[in-house]
């Protein structure tokens, strides 16, 4: 018992001391690195703060400077949008105008084929392929012409304005884009260290598989925009085109449609000048024709007027055979007689002759005038043909609607 409440040894005063002085350095060692790691922390502290805010200032910089950059192109592409729909709405207006030629060529083609169907009624010897005809086949040639031509114009128009709208809508895809990248490096913009919404985001440092350098961004930009401009110099390009093919195309088919008229006007008084010769000649014809039945009516009457005398010297001579022996004498009055006889028959058969001369030249007349009769006919025919179904109907002609 007295072993268990024997006291704990007592140290030596200089082990006091120098334990007291080792606990000294310890505090004065510990406190000497803790102010170094204080005064180290702050400076760390300032310094990271300063990286942290030239850091900062430097990604606003660089975030104002994008945005620069976007509001550029942005503007690059509003404006190259703006030409290209304004030039679209005007192609759009020449395509109508083109529309328009080609729907304004369809009453001419058809009235001048229809012309020409017409003067395939024409009888007869008026049946020539004449100037009117050959200026008929030359115009619908020349309307067909035009009529191919402007259909391809138009297939081009189709085209340019399709490709218009295809660089309109990758203007308009860019543009959306722009708007959207704009919106947001805005709000990044507008985002303080004190702003309510900033918060911790995960696995955000890092490149996006599908994102692009910024020569290709520019790049991306720049081709549609050089498209535009393109599409918009062809668009431009193919406007005069138009506008020269409908201004030559209307004068061809203008001077042709005047040829076309001059010709059937001289065929009209060429034709009343052939009817009305023809006219001339029937009315001088049959004339003639009923001349010539007087004529052959006298000659049967002279004719007819010597059977009396030709009787008479026949009965004369027939009686004066009954004179008895001597009497019957070849006197100057028996030879007389005989040559009145041979003279009344030769006279009779030159008028006889005369008479079936005349019967002939009748029957020649009157062939004569029936020819005439029949060509009169055609020659109105022709008129009727050409002066009332072709001619009126290529008044309504209207060749400005090019």
């Amino acid at each position: 018992m007295a072993k268990l409440l024997q006291a704990p040894p007592k140290f030596l005063p200089p082990e006091w001391h120098i334990a007291n002085k080792a606990q000294y350095s310890g505090a004065e060692a510990q406190w000497s690195r803790s102010e170094r790691l204080v005064d180290e922390s702050q400076r760390l502290v300032d310094e990271i703060e300063r990286t942290t805010q030239r850091t900062q200032s430097d990604v606003n910089k660089r975030i104002e400077q994008r945005l620069e950059e976007i509001r550029f192109w942005k503007q690059q592409l509003d404006d190259k949008l703006d030409q290209i729909v304004k030039e679209t709405e005007v192609l759009l207006t020449f395509k109508t105008r083109l529309e328009k030629a080609l729907e304004g060529c369809k009453e001419p083609l058809f009235i001048a084929q229809e012309c020409l169907l017409n003067r395939e009624r024409r009888v007869g010897i008026d049946l020539v392929h004449d100037e009117v005809e050959r200026e008929l086949i030359k115009e619908v040639e020349v309307l067909q012409g035009v009529v191919a031509l402007l259909e391809r114009t138009l297939e081009q128009a189709n085209e340019q304005i399709r490709l218009n709208r295809s660089a309109k809508y990758n203007l308009e895809k860019d543009l959306k884009d722009k708007f959207t990248a704009l919106t947001i490096d805005n709000y990044c913009s507008s985002l303080t260290n004190n702003a309510p919404d900033i918060g911790y985001a995960q696995n955000v440092v890092k490149v996006e598989e599908s994102s692009v350098s910024p020569e290709e961004w520019v790049d991306f930009s720049n081709v549609n925009v050089e498209k535009a401009d393109r599409q918009r110099n062809n668009s431009l390009a193919l406007r005069a085109l138009i506008d020269s093919i409908l201004s030559q195309t209307a004068s061809d088919v203008r001077k042709q449609n005047d040829v076309v008229n001059v010709a059937f006007r001289n065929r009209v008084k060429e034709t009343k000048r052939a009817k009305s010769l023809l006219e001339a000649h029937l009315a001088k014809v049959m004339e003639e024709v009923s001349s010539q039945e007087k004529n052959i009516e006298s000659l049967k009457k002279a004719i007819l007027d010597k059977e009396g005398p030709a009787k008479v010297a026949q009965t004369r001579l027939e009686t004066r055979t009954h004179r008895p022996n001597v009497e019957l004498c070849r006197d100057q009055v028996q030879f007389r007689l005989m040559r009145e006889v041979q003279e009344i028959g030769h006279n009779v058969q030159r008028l006889k002759d005369t008479l079936a001369q005349a019967q002939a030249e009748l029957k020649g007349l009157n062939r004569r005038q029936l020819s005439l009769e029949e060509e009169t006919e055609v020659k109105a025919n022709s008129l009727y043909i050409d002066e009332v179904l072709c001619v009126q109907m290529r008044e309504s002609i209207a060749v400005n609607n090019f």
